[in-house]
Protein backbone atom coordinates (compact mmCIF):
# COMPACT_ATOMS: atom_id res chain seq x y z
CA UNK A 1 0.00 0.00 0.00
CA UNK A 2 1.32 3.42 -1.21
CA UNK A 3 2.24 5.57 1.84
CA UNK A 4 -0.05 8.86 2.30
CA UNK A 5 2.13 12.08 2.91
CA UNK A 6 0.19 15.32 3.84
CA UNK A 7 1.52 18.76 3.71
CA UNK A 8 1.27 20.67 7.42
CA UNK A 9 -2.53 22.39 6.90
CA UNK A 10 -3.89 18.77 4.80
CA UNK A 11 -2.52 17.22 8.33
CA UNK A 12 -4.36 19.15 10.33
CA UNK A 13 -7.43 18.97 8.44
CA UNK A 14 -7.35 14.72 8.45
CA UNK A 15 -6.51 15.03 12.53
CA UNK A 16 -9.53 17.29 13.15
CA UNK A 17 -12.38 15.59 11.02
CA UNK A 18 -10.94 12.17 12.50
CA UNK A 19 -11.19 13.09 15.83
CA UNK A 20 -14.67 14.21 15.01
CA UNK A 21 -16.08 11.45 13.32
CA UNK A 22 -14.16 8.95 15.92
CA UNK A 23 -15.07 10.63 19.38
CA UNK A 24 -17.88 12.59 18.29
CA UNK A 25 -16.74 16.48 18.84
CA UNK A 26 -18.94 19.43 18.02
CA UNK A 27 -19.17 20.11 14.28
CA UNK A 28 -19.08 24.05 14.86
CA UNK A 29 -16.18 24.05 17.14
CA UNK A 30 -14.29 22.40 14.69
CA UNK A 31 -15.03 24.69 11.69
CA UNK A 32 -13.64 27.47 13.71
CA UNK A 33 -10.77 25.87 14.47
CA UNK A 34 -10.29 24.91 10.69
CA UNK A 35 -11.95 28.42 9.71
CA UNK A 36 -14.29 27.03 7.26
CA UNK A 37 -18.13 26.36 7.49
CA UNK A 38 -20.34 23.85 8.93
CA UNK A 39 -20.98 22.48 5.49
CA UNK A 40 -17.71 22.30 4.39
CA UNK A 41 -16.74 20.01 7.30
CA UNK A 42 -19.71 18.22 6.11
CA UNK A 43 -18.02 17.45 2.73
CA UNK A 44 -14.90 16.41 4.68
CA UNK A 45 -16.84 13.75 7.12
CA UNK A 46 -18.00 12.43 3.92
CA UNK A 47 -14.18 12.52 2.26
CA UNK A 48 -13.20 11.01 4.80
CA UNK A 49 -15.31 7.23 5.41
CA UNK A 50 -14.64 7.40 1.83
CA UNK A 51 -11.38 7.32 0.57
CA UNK A 52 -9.52 7.90 4.54
CA UNK A 53 -6.11 10.01 4.94
CA UNK A 54 -6.05 10.37 1.00
CA UNK A 55 -8.77 11.97 0.45
CA UNK A 56 -6.87 14.81 2.06
CA UNK A 57 -4.73 15.22 -0.46
CA UNK A 58 -5.15 18.43 -3.10
CA UNK A 59 -6.39 17.13 -6.17
CA UNK A 60 -3.86 19.30 -8.78
CA UNK A 61 -0.63 17.71 -6.60
CA UNK A 62 1.62 16.40 -9.26
CA UNK A 63 -0.28 17.79 -12.03
CA UNK A 64 1.02 20.67 -14.68
CA UNK A 65 -0.52 23.72 -14.72
CA UNK A 66 -2.27 24.37 -18.10
CA UNK A 67 0.18 26.94 -19.04
CA UNK A 68 3.07 25.21 -18.40
CA UNK A 69 5.21 25.55 -21.66
CA UNK A 70 7.15 22.88 -23.30
CA UNK A 71 9.92 21.67 -22.27
CA UNK A 72 11.43 22.24 -25.77
CA UNK A 73 10.88 25.88 -25.82
CA UNK A 74 13.74 26.11 -22.24
CA UNK A 75 16.06 23.83 -24.79
CA UNK A 76 15.56 26.02 -27.77
CA UNK A 77 16.33 28.99 -25.70
CA UNK A 78 19.32 27.95 -24.44
CA UNK A 79 20.23 26.50 -27.92
CA UNK A 80 19.70 29.78 -29.13
CA UNK A 81 21.59 31.80 -26.38
CA UNK A 82 24.63 29.57 -26.99
CA UNK A 83 24.87 29.91 -30.81
CA UNK A 84 23.20 32.51 -32.17
CA UNK A 85 22.85 35.66 -29.44
CA UNK A 86 25.47 34.44 -27.65
CA UNK A 87 27.08 37.48 -25.29
CA UNK A 88 23.05 39.27 -25.63
CA UNK A 89 22.46 40.02 -21.99
CA UNK A 90 18.76 38.78 -20.60
CA UNK A 91 16.32 41.27 -21.23
CA UNK A 92 18.07 42.55 -24.83
CA UNK A 93 17.65 38.36 -25.66
CA UNK A 94 13.78 38.36 -24.94
CA UNK A 95 13.26 41.19 -26.98
CA UNK A 96 15.01 39.23 -30.00
CA UNK A 97 13.00 36.17 -29.31
CA UNK A 98 9.88 38.33 -29.48
CA UNK A 99 11.14 40.03 -32.71
CA UNK A 100 12.73 37.54 -34.45
CA UNK A 101 12.77 34.41 -33.41
CA UNK A 102 8.63 34.30 -32.67
CA UNK A 103 8.79 33.11 -29.13
CA UNK A 104 6.78 35.31 -26.76
CA UNK A 105 7.56 34.44 -23.06
CA UNK A 106 8.73 36.86 -20.73
CA UNK A 107 11.79 37.81 -18.87
CA UNK A 108 11.55 36.43 -15.71
CA UNK A 109 11.22 32.80 -17.55
CA UNK A 110 14.16 33.72 -19.94
CA UNK A 111 16.20 34.27 -16.50
CA UNK A 112 15.16 31.50 -14.81
CA UNK A 113 16.07 28.81 -17.71
CA UNK A 114 19.28 30.03 -18.35
CA UNK A 115 19.93 30.81 -14.93
CA UNK A 116 19.44 26.96 -13.95
CA UNK A 117 21.64 26.17 -17.21
CA UNK A 118 24.61 27.62 -15.63
CA UNK A 119 24.53 31.07 -18.02
CA UNK A 120 25.11 34.20 -16.43
CA UNK A 121 24.07 37.81 -17.99
CA UNK A 122 27.00 39.65 -19.22
CA UNK A 123 25.01 42.82 -17.45
CA UNK A 124 24.62 41.26 -14.48
CA UNK A 125 24.94 42.89 -11.06
CA UNK A 126 27.97 42.55 -8.46
CA UNK A 127 25.22 41.34 -6.23
CA UNK A 128 23.62 38.95 -8.74
CA UNK A 129 27.64 38.09 -9.55
CA UNK A 130 28.37 37.21 -6.04
CA UNK A 131 25.32 34.71 -5.20
CA UNK A 132 25.67 33.05 -8.64
CA UNK A 133 29.64 32.41 -8.01
CA UNK A 134 28.71 31.13 -4.40
CA UNK A 135 26.08 28.79 -5.81
CA UNK A 136 28.79 27.63 -8.13
CA UNK A 137 31.11 27.09 -5.23
CA UNK A 138 28.78 25.01 -3.05
CA UNK A 139 28.27 23.12 -6.50
CA UNK A 140 31.78 22.36 -6.51
CA UNK A 141 31.84 21.49 -2.92
CA UNK A 142 34.72 24.56 -2.36
CA UNK A 143 32.91 25.96 0.35
CA UNK A 144 29.88 24.78 2.82
CA UNK A 145 27.66 26.12 4.88
CA UNK A 146 29.43 25.06 7.99
CA UNK A 147 31.96 28.18 6.89
CA UNK A 148 31.73 31.31 8.56
CA UNK A 149 30.51 33.93 7.39
CA UNK A 150 33.69 36.47 6.90
CA UNK A 151 35.39 33.04 5.19
CA UNK A 152 32.64 32.55 2.64
CA UNK A 153 33.17 35.92 1.88
CA UNK A 154 36.92 35.74 1.55
CA UNK A 155 36.42 32.92 -0.87
CA UNK A 156 33.78 34.62 -3.20
CA UNK A 157 35.96 37.95 -3.29
CA UNK A 158 32.83 40.66 -2.94
CA UNK A 159 35.45 43.77 -3.96
CA UNK A 160 36.06 45.11 -6.75
CA UNK A 161 37.92 48.06 -8.47
CA UNK A 162 37.19 51.59 -8.74
CA UNK A 163 37.43 51.47 -12.02
CA UNK A 164 34.06 49.02 -12.84
CA UNK A 165 32.12 51.34 -10.13
CA UNK A 166 29.66 53.81 -11.26
CA UNK A 167 29.02 56.40 -8.41
CA UNK A 168 25.63 57.84 -8.72
CA UNK A 169 25.89 61.96 -9.57
CA UNK A 170 22.98 64.44 -9.87
CA UNK A 171 21.47 65.64 -13.06
CA UNK A 172 21.18 68.88 -14.84
CA UNK A 173 17.41 70.41 -14.62
CA UNK A 174 16.97 71.89 -18.43
CA UNK A 175 17.87 69.44 -21.56
CA UNK A 176 20.81 70.62 -23.59
CA UNK A 177 22.71 72.29 -20.15
CA UNK A 178 25.34 69.36 -20.89
CA UNK A 179 26.02 66.81 -23.28
CA UNK A 180 28.71 64.37 -21.93
CA UNK A 181 30.81 63.17 -25.19
CA UNK A 182 33.22 60.07 -25.21
CA UNK A 183 34.96 57.41 -26.99
CA UNK A 184 35.03 53.82 -27.10
CA UNK A 185 37.40 51.67 -29.33
CA UNK A 186 35.87 48.27 -29.48
CA UNK A 187 35.75 45.63 -31.72
CA UNK A 188 32.20 46.65 -32.86
CA UNK A 189 32.55 45.16 -36.10
CA UNK A 190 34.75 43.23 -39.07
CA UNK A 191 37.03 42.18 -36.55
CA UNK A 192 39.03 45.11 -36.75
CA UNK A 193 38.69 48.08 -33.81
CA UNK A 194 37.12 51.24 -34.18
CA UNK A 195 36.08 53.84 -32.44
CA UNK A 196 32.29 54.76 -31.32
CA UNK A 197 32.01 58.91 -31.00
CA UNK A 198 29.07 59.06 -28.79
CA UNK A 199 27.27 62.32 -27.48
CA UNK A 200 24.28 61.91 -24.53
CA UNK A 201 22.31 64.80 -22.95
CA UNK A 202 22.87 64.38 -19.39
CA UNK A 203 18.92 65.50 -18.40
CA UNK A 204 17.13 63.04 -20.61
CA UNK A 205 19.57 60.38 -21.47
CA UNK A 206 18.98 60.97 -25.08
CA UNK A 207 21.55 60.18 -27.05
CA UNK A 208 21.84 63.39 -29.38
CA UNK A 209 25.17 62.43 -31.79
CA UNK A 210 26.74 59.11 -32.99
CA UNK A 211 29.15 58.21 -35.04
CA UNK A 212 32.22 55.72 -36.04
CA UNK A 213 35.42 55.97 -37.38
CA UNK A 214 38.72 53.76 -37.51
CA UNK A 215 40.28 56.26 -34.29
CA UNK A 216 39.16 58.56 -31.71
CA UNK A 217 39.70 61.59 -33.83
CA UNK A 218 38.70 65.67 -34.58
CA UNK A 219 36.55 64.34 -37.78
CA UNK A 220 34.83 61.64 -35.79
CA UNK A 221 34.10 64.18 -33.11
CA UNK A 222 33.05 66.56 -35.94
CA UNK A 223 30.07 64.53 -37.26
CA UNK A 224 28.51 64.21 -33.84
CA UNK A 225 28.72 67.77 -33.55
CA UNK A 226 27.39 68.36 -37.03
CA UNK A 227 24.27 65.56 -36.08
CA UNK A 228 23.76 68.06 -32.43
CA UNK A 229 23.81 71.34 -34.65
CA UNK A 230 21.41 69.79 -37.47
CA UNK A 231 19.00 67.74 -35.34
CA UNK A 232 18.92 69.89 -32.15
CA UNK A 233 20.65 73.04 -32.37
CA UNK A 234 23.51 74.39 -30.02
CA UNK A 235 24.08 73.22 -26.78
CA UNK A 236 25.05 74.88 -23.30
CA UNK A 237 27.75 72.87 -22.49
CA UNK A 238 29.78 70.00 -23.61
CA UNK A 239 31.76 67.11 -20.66
CA UNK A 240 34.56 65.24 -22.36
CA UNK A 241 37.52 63.83 -21.36
CA UNK A 242 41.41 65.05 -21.35
CA UNK A 243 41.62 63.95 -25.30
CA UNK A 244 44.13 66.10 -27.32
CA UNK A 245 41.15 66.89 -29.44
CA UNK A 246 39.87 69.35 -26.92
CA UNK A 247 42.64 69.90 -24.95
CA UNK A 248 46.52 69.87 -26.07
CA UNK A 249 49.61 71.34 -24.87
CA UNK A 250 52.90 70.00 -24.95
CA UNK A 251 54.83 69.84 -21.79
CA UNK A 252 58.28 71.14 -23.23
CA UNK A 253 57.39 74.54 -25.09
CA UNK A 254 60.45 74.66 -27.09
CA UNK A 255 58.48 71.66 -29.32
CA UNK A 256 55.10 73.30 -29.53
CA UNK A 257 54.47 74.59 -33.22
CA UNK A 258 51.87 75.55 -35.34
CA UNK A 259 51.04 72.47 -36.94
CA UNK A 260 50.50 70.28 -33.99
CA UNK A 261 47.63 73.39 -32.80
CA UNK A 262 45.58 71.13 -35.44
CA UNK A 263 44.43 69.68 -32.24
CA UNK A 264 42.87 72.28 -30.62
CA UNK A 265 40.32 73.47 -32.89
CA UNK A 266 37.16 71.55 -31.65
CA UNK A 267 37.56 73.87 -28.83
CA UNK A 268 37.79 76.84 -31.62
CA UNK A 269 34.89 75.65 -33.25
CA UNK A 270 33.20 75.79 -30.00
CA UNK A 271 34.32 79.04 -28.99
CA UNK A 272 33.12 80.32 -32.63
CA UNK A 273 28.96 78.77 -31.68
CA UNK A 274 29.56 80.02 -27.99
CA UNK A 275 29.13 76.20 -26.59
CA UNK A 276 31.13 76.32 -23.18
CA UNK A 277 34.11 72.94 -23.22
CA UNK A 278 35.30 71.36 -19.89
CA UNK A 279 37.33 68.51 -19.41
CA UNK A 280 37.77 66.14 -17.02
CA UNK A 281 40.16 63.37 -16.06
CA UNK A 282 38.21 61.31 -14.01
CA UNK A 283 35.59 58.88 -15.49
CA UNK A 284 33.20 58.66 -12.72
CA UNK A 285 32.81 62.78 -13.48
CA UNK A 286 31.07 61.71 -16.24
CA UNK A 287 29.37 58.24 -15.33
CA UNK A 288 26.57 59.16 -17.89
CA UNK A 289 28.39 58.41 -21.28
CA UNK A 290 30.88 55.41 -19.91
CA UNK A 291 27.68 53.34 -18.46
CA UNK A 292 25.77 54.12 -21.88
CA UNK A 293 29.52 53.10 -23.74
CA UNK A 294 29.31 49.89 -22.11
CA UNK A 295 25.37 49.43 -23.19
CA UNK A 296 26.47 49.85 -26.80
CA UNK A 297 29.18 47.26 -26.59
CA UNK A 298 26.16 44.87 -25.11
CA UNK A 299 23.53 45.50 -27.32
CA UNK A 300 25.24 47.30 -30.51
CA UNK A 301 27.98 44.47 -31.36
CA UNK A 302 25.44 42.07 -31.14
CA UNK A 303 22.80 43.45 -33.66
CA UNK A 304 25.92 44.58 -36.37
CA UNK A 305 26.92 40.80 -36.38
CA UNK A 306 23.32 39.43 -36.10
CA UNK A 307 22.51 41.76 -39.45
CA UNK A 308 26.25 41.20 -41.09
CA UNK A 309 27.77 44.31 -41.47
CA UNK A 310 31.47 44.55 -41.37
CA UNK A 311 31.82 47.79 -42.80
CA UNK A 312 32.40 51.69 -41.33
CA UNK A 313 29.76 52.82 -43.75
CA UNK A 314 27.67 50.32 -43.00
CA UNK A 315 27.64 50.24 -39.36
CA UNK A 316 27.25 54.52 -39.25
CA UNK A 317 23.83 54.01 -41.37
CA UNK A 318 22.56 51.45 -39.15
CA UNK A 319 23.78 53.14 -36.07
CA UNK A 320 22.07 56.93 -36.88
CA UNK A 321 18.85 55.09 -38.80
CA UNK A 322 17.87 52.21 -36.85
CA UNK A 323 20.13 51.90 -33.35
CA UNK A 324 19.74 55.12 -31.77
CA UNK A 325 16.42 55.93 -32.33
CA UNK A 326 15.56 52.22 -30.89
CA UNK A 327 18.06 53.13 -28.22
CA UNK A 328 16.24 56.04 -27.10
CA UNK A 329 12.78 54.74 -27.25
CA UNK A 330 13.66 52.58 -25.22
CA UNK A 331 16.06 54.09 -22.78
CA UNK A 332 15.54 57.70 -23.27
CA UNK A 333 13.16 60.24 -21.80
CA UNK A 334 11.29 62.36 -23.27
CA UNK A 335 13.20 65.43 -24.45
CA UNK A 336 9.94 67.51 -25.47
CA UNK A 337 8.93 67.04 -21.53
CA UNK A 338 11.90 68.93 -20.49
CA UNK A 339 12.92 72.81 -20.66
CA UNK A 340 15.22 73.43 -23.39
CA UNK A 341 18.03 75.63 -23.05
CA UNK A 342 19.61 74.74 -26.88
CA UNK A 343 20.16 77.35 -29.58
CA UNK A 344 18.69 77.51 -32.88
CA UNK A 345 20.35 75.26 -35.01
CA UNK A 346 23.19 77.69 -37.44
CA UNK A 347 22.69 78.13 -41.16
CA UNK A 348 24.20 75.13 -43.21
CA UNK A 349 26.39 77.12 -44.47
CA UNK A 350 27.60 78.41 -40.97
CA UNK A 351 27.76 74.44 -40.15
CA UNK A 352 29.98 73.96 -42.61
CA UNK A 353 32.56 76.36 -42.63
CA UNK A 354 32.53 76.22 -38.59
CA UNK A 355 33.51 72.63 -38.35
CA UNK A 356 36.91 72.79 -40.54
CA UNK A 357 40.10 71.95 -40.33
CA UNK A 358 42.37 75.53 -40.21
CA UNK A 359 45.68 75.07 -41.10
CA UNK A 360 48.50 77.80 -41.48
CA UNK A 361 50.58 77.96 -44.68
CA UNK A 362 52.83 79.87 -46.92
CA UNK A 363 52.88 80.87 -50.42
CA UNK A 364 55.48 79.42 -52.53
CA UNK A 365 57.74 81.13 -55.11
CA UNK A 366 55.16 79.49 -57.46
CA UNK A 367 52.29 80.90 -55.96
CA UNK A 368 51.32 77.75 -55.18
CA UNK A 369 50.34 76.40 -51.51
CA UNK A 370 51.15 72.78 -50.34
CA UNK A 371 48.60 71.19 -48.41
CA UNK A 372 48.34 67.25 -47.68
CA UNK A 373 51.22 66.39 -50.50
CA UNK A 374 49.17 68.15 -52.84
CA UNK A 375 49.86 71.72 -54.51
CA UNK A 376 46.90 73.94 -54.85
CA UNK A 377 46.25 77.90 -55.63
CA UNK A 378 44.27 80.82 -54.78
CA UNK A 379 41.31 81.79 -57.03
CA UNK A 380 38.94 84.47 -57.31
CA UNK A 381 35.51 84.69 -59.10
CA UNK A 382 37.45 81.67 -61.38
CA UNK A 383 40.72 84.58 -61.61
CA UNK A 384 44.26 83.35 -60.58
CA UNK A 385 44.74 85.49 -57.47
CA UNK A 386 48.94 86.12 -57.34
CA UNK A 387 50.99 87.04 -53.80
CA UNK A 388 54.20 87.59 -52.71
CA UNK A 389 56.57 84.08 -51.55
CA UNK A 390 56.14 83.18 -47.83
CA UNK A 391 52.99 85.18 -47.52
CA UNK A 392 50.86 83.62 -44.64
CA UNK A 393 47.89 82.39 -45.04
CA UNK A 394 45.09 79.76 -43.57
CA UNK A 395 43.94 76.55 -45.18
CA UNK A 396 40.26 76.65 -44.19
CA UNK A 397 39.41 72.88 -44.92
CA UNK A 398 35.46 73.04 -44.39
CA UNK A 399 33.59 69.95 -43.25
CA UNK A 400 31.87 69.00 -46.70
CA UNK A 401 35.73 69.03 -47.80
CA UNK A 402 35.12 72.40 -49.58
CA UNK A 403 39.28 74.17 -49.57
CA UNK A 404 39.36 77.88 -48.92
CA UNK A 405 42.07 80.16 -48.03
CA UNK A 406 42.13 83.54 -46.20
CA UNK A 407 45.08 85.81 -46.70
CA UNK A 408 45.06 89.63 -45.97
CA UNK A 409 41.79 88.91 -44.13
CA UNK A 410 39.94 87.93 -47.90
CA UNK A 411 38.65 84.60 -48.81
CA UNK A 412 39.49 82.88 -52.04
CA UNK A 413 38.81 79.90 -53.37
CA UNK A 414 41.61 76.98 -53.24
CA UNK A 415 42.17 74.80 -57.02
CA UNK A 416 44.19 72.35 -57.20
CA UNK A 417 47.31 72.29 -59.56
CA UNK A 418 47.39 68.92 -61.47
CA UNK A 419 51.31 67.94 -62.38
CA UNK A 420 49.36 67.07 -65.86
CA UNK A 421 46.57 68.72 -67.51
CA UNK A 422 43.67 66.36 -68.27
CA UNK A 423 42.97 67.61 -71.58
CA UNK A 424 45.58 68.56 -74.60
CA UNK A 425 44.52 71.86 -76.01
CA UNK A 426 46.70 71.14 -79.70
CA UNK A 427 45.50 66.85 -79.91
CA UNK A 428 42.60 66.93 -78.16
CA UNK A 429 39.16 68.33 -78.12
CA UNK A 430 38.62 70.01 -74.99
CA UNK A 431 35.04 69.18 -73.39
CA UNK A 432 33.24 72.04 -72.74
CA UNK A 433 31.51 72.49 -69.07
CA UNK A 434 29.71 74.87 -67.51
CA UNK A 435 31.72 75.01 -64.07
CA UNK A 436 29.06 76.07 -60.99
CA UNK A 437 29.82 79.00 -59.12
CA UNK A 438 31.40 78.30 -55.79
CA UNK A 439 29.89 79.45 -52.89
CA UNK A 440 32.24 81.71 -51.00
CA UNK A 441 31.29 82.67 -47.13
CA UNK A 442 31.59 86.30 -46.21
CA UNK A 443 34.15 87.27 -43.53
CA UNK A 444 32.59 88.40 -40.69
CA UNK A 445 33.66 84.49 -39.48
CA UNK A 446 36.68 85.10 -37.05
CA UNK A 447 39.13 82.70 -40.03
CA UNK A 448 41.25 85.67 -40.08
CA UNK A 449 45.17 84.42 -39.60
CA UNK A 450 45.55 86.62 -36.50
CA UNK A 451 42.53 84.97 -34.65
CA UNK A 452 43.51 82.15 -35.04
CA UNK A 453 47.04 83.21 -33.87
CA UNK A 454 46.00 84.80 -30.99
CA UNK A 455 43.74 81.85 -29.86
CA UNK A 456 46.79 79.60 -30.03
CA UNK A 457 48.92 81.97 -27.83
CA UNK A 458 46.09 82.01 -25.96
CA UNK A 459 45.70 78.05 -25.30
CA UNK A 460 49.87 77.57 -25.04
CA UNK A 461 49.53 80.56 -22.34
CA UNK A 462 46.16 80.03 -20.12
CA UNK A 463 45.38 76.63 -21.17
CA UNK A 464 42.10 77.18 -21.57
CA UNK A 465 40.74 76.49 -25.07
CA UNK A 466 36.85 77.38 -25.26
Amino acid sequence: MRKVELRMNEQRKYEEIKNLVDHGENKKRVALKLGISVRQVNRLIIIYKEKGKSGFVHGNRGKCPTKTLDKSFSENIILLYNTKYQDFNFRHFTEYLDEEENIHVSYNFVYKTLSKAGILSPKARRRTKKEFKKQQLLQEKKINLAMSNEEIETIVNHEISLEDSHPRGEKPKYFGEVIEQDGSIHLWFGGVKSCLHLAIDKATSTIVGAWFDKEETLNGYYHVLFQILTNYGIPYSFLTDNRTVFNYMLLNPDKRTSEKDVLTQYGYACKQLGIELKTTSVSQAKGLIERTNGTFQGRLVNELKLNGITTIEEANKYLTEVFVPKFNSKFAMNYQKFQSVFEPSPSKEKINYTLAVLTPRKIDNGNSIKYKNKYYQPYLNSELKCFMPKTECLVINAFDGDLLVTIDDKIYELKELSRNERFSKNFEQVPVQSEKKKYIPPMSHPWRLTAFKDQIQKAHTNHVYA
